[in-house]
């Protein structure tokens, strides 16, 4: 291929296209073509920062996901727009590129061992308490992540994190503010109430109507999109069968084992502090004393000054090599056991060091660590197999037209999907990101081509192509006639009752007397227990009656379509004290919504002053 191109480039074909090229320069300019190529997989860029269509999409498809979980598996997900999503994904990358580049100039930062501790003490990620790495990556792979984006995507949710923390531990509130809320939030209101009821079932509908809505939102009834893939897998474990291992292939691997075991040394050691004269001059006094034959461990206890070991005698333990400061290691495997070295400079300061113990290391035969050498082996083998079948298979697929190709070359089945939409499966190759970011992309769903390889996890990968494409189609007017006809019906009971509602609220305000008893409740607070929360939060929305026996009136239609009328007799102010703890949690409340409030404002900031661009 790379020859026919190099032919063809000598060729007319070849002299017309650079001819095209100049001519486009030339209309447009050099930058424009670099800046048009350089852009096309990017989706804006913030300050210099890209944000990639990957990245796009994989937020598109994160968010369509939590929407549908949200909504239900019932929710037609071909209802939710692909451009309000795309739209709202980009916003949420560009703020999330934004607060990461001010906790960057910030200097947070968030080590990577803190990160391994988030990750193991997460719930999810145990079994019985503890951290289980197959959860681990079960959970992360249905998140669409691979072990390393994840950690990246943990990482910047810490700093991100850190600065929200920081912006809101700098909020306060005064304790003045802090009583006001409080005696808001504690005001209690006395009131009545009058419900009118909507009753669908009282309503009488023709099917013309039925037949006029179905016509009218005709859109709003059609079949959601779906595709039927195809698809093969590729294993890891299929190898491990292919691996044939002998004991000469092993031999490397057993001397390469037994050369790691090290002579372990127990030391124990008196440490003086410091890199002065006076430190040396005290260690020197110690090995005098060492040399006159006190005991090295009752010296330890009175003068090392490591807390870590002087009550043990300046034991340390055994330890191989690399363990210690170079300059101690140096000195303590130059000794004879019993023997106590010169003294010895670390950064530490100086040390006595007594080598206590010698244990060789054993040696164990190669029958014991064939097992184990023999897994190590086939797992390097099957690794590399793995990954040139991975490699094999990509080609395959970008070459064939089909999946029946790239199966017979690596001996795969080719496989059917169920039918799913844009939501994904509930199990499988269907529930995964990243095969659903696949299945409805332009190349495999509109130009029918195989896709790339995708890792479902370390030890899988699958292409999948589109068997079957069901669009989006008209459902007839008898399957949806019994829905339209509920709706209709709530909607015009539902209008019926607040009709009646605003006629009864005119009435009372004009100081008529109600066709039907109020329902009277009094001290009524914010979070009352058997009161809807529409009727709470319009409750308390309310003016203040000005005096005693004049009330106010308000109305309010609830979820259910009933109509309830308002009276507010009067508001309760409370007479007991706040008690001082109630204080501190009143302000601490206020003071975190004013921490979200200025770090809303920040994010606001950082956008007006960064330079964005859209692709």
């Amino acid at each position: 291929m790379l020859q026919n191109i190099r032919d063809n480039s000598r060729g007319w074909i070849a002299k017309t296209i650079i001819g095209l090229i100049v001519m486009l320069m030339a209309f447009t300019g050099f930058e424009a073509i670099v800046t048009g190529t350089s852009n096309r997989n990017n989706a804006a860029e913030v300050n210099g920062d890209t944000i990639t269509l990957d990245e796009l999409n994989q937020a598109v498809e994160m968010q369509r996901r939590q929407l549908l979980q949200q909504l239900g598996r019932d929710f037609d997900a071909s209802l939710l727009d692909d451009r309000l999503l795309r739209e709202a994904s980009l916003k949420g990358l560009i703020e999330r590129k934004l607060l990461l580049q001010a906790a960057g100039d910030a200097r947070f930062a968030f080590s990577q061992a803190s990160l391994d501790q988030v990750i193991l003490q997460t719930p999810e990620f145990q079994v019985d308490g503890r951290f289980d790495t197959a959860r681990f990556d079960q959970v992360i792979r249905q998140m669409g992540y691979t072990r390393l984006q994840f950690r990246q995507m943990l990482e910047e949710e810490m700093l991100i994190g850190q600065l929200r923390a920081g912006i809101g531990a700098s909020s306060f509130v005064t304790e003045q503010q802090a009583r006001a809320f409080a005696n808001l939030e504690r005001q209690t209101r006395d009131f009545a109430s009058l419900t009118i009821k909507a009753d669908p079932a009282a309503i009488e509908l023709s099917e013309a109507d039925v037949q006029a809505y179905y016509a009218e939102h005709a859109s709003e009834f059609m079949s959601p999109e779906q595709v039927v893939l195809e698809y093969v897998e590729l294993h890891k474990e299929s190898f491990f069968d292919q691996v044939e291992v002998s004991d000469e292939d092993l031999q490397p691997l057993y001397e390469s084992e037994i050369a790691n075991l090290a002579e372990q040394r127990q030391a124990a050691h008196i440490l003086i502090e410091g890199d002065d004269q006076a430190a040396l001059t005290k260690i020197e006094e110690i090995k005098a004393r060492v040399d006159a034959g006190e005991d090295f461990a009752a010296l330890a206890k009175e003068f090392s000054q490591d807390p870590g070991s002087a009550a043990d005698g300046g034991d340390l333990g055994y330890a191989g090599p690399g363990v210690y400061d170079p300059a101690f290691e140096e000195a303590l495997y130059a000794l004879q056991q019993g023997e106590v070295s010169e003294p010895v400079q670390s950064e530490f300061g100086w040390h006595l060091i007594k080598l206590l113990g010698v244990q060789s290391p054993e040696v164990p035969s190669f029958d014991s660590l064939k097992d184990k050498l023999a897994r190590d082996f086939k797992a390097q083998q099957v690794e590399q197999r793995f990954v040139e079948a991975t490699k094999q298979l990509e080609d395959a697929a970008f070459e064939a037209s089909d999946l029946a190709q790239p199966a017979q070359e690596l001996g795969l089945e080719v496989k059917t999907s169920e039918a799913f939409g844009r939501e994904g499966g509930a199990t499988g190759i269907t529930a995964n990101r990243q095969v659903l970011q696949a299945a409805f992309s332009p190349e495999v769903l509109e130009d029918g081509t195989n896709s790339s390889t995708i890792e479902l996890d370390p030890s899988t990968v699958v292409v999948v192509r589109v068997k079957e494409h069901k669009k989006p189609e008209q459902l007839p007017l008898e399957q949806v006639a019994e829905s339209i006809r509920a709706h209709l019906q709530q909607e015009r009971a539902s209008a019926a009752a607040k009709a009646e509602g605003e006629k009864q609220l005119a009435a009372a305000q004009a100081g008529e007397q109600p066709t039907a008893d109020w329902q009277v409740q009094e001290a009524a607070t914010r979070s009352q227990d058997g009161i809807e929360p529409k009727v709470l939060q319009a409750l308390f929305r309310m003016p203040k009656p000005d005096k005693a026996g004049e009330p106010t009136f308000a109305g309010v239609t609830l979820n259910n379509g009933d109509y309830v009328v308002l009276r507010l007799d009067g508001v309760n102010v409370p007479e007991e004290a706040l008690a001082d703890e109630e204080l501190a949690m009143y302000r601490h409340f206020l003071a975190s919504r004013v921490g979200q409030q200025d770090f809303a404002a920040l994010l606001k900031q950082l956008e007006a002053k960064a330079d964005i661009e859209r692709f």
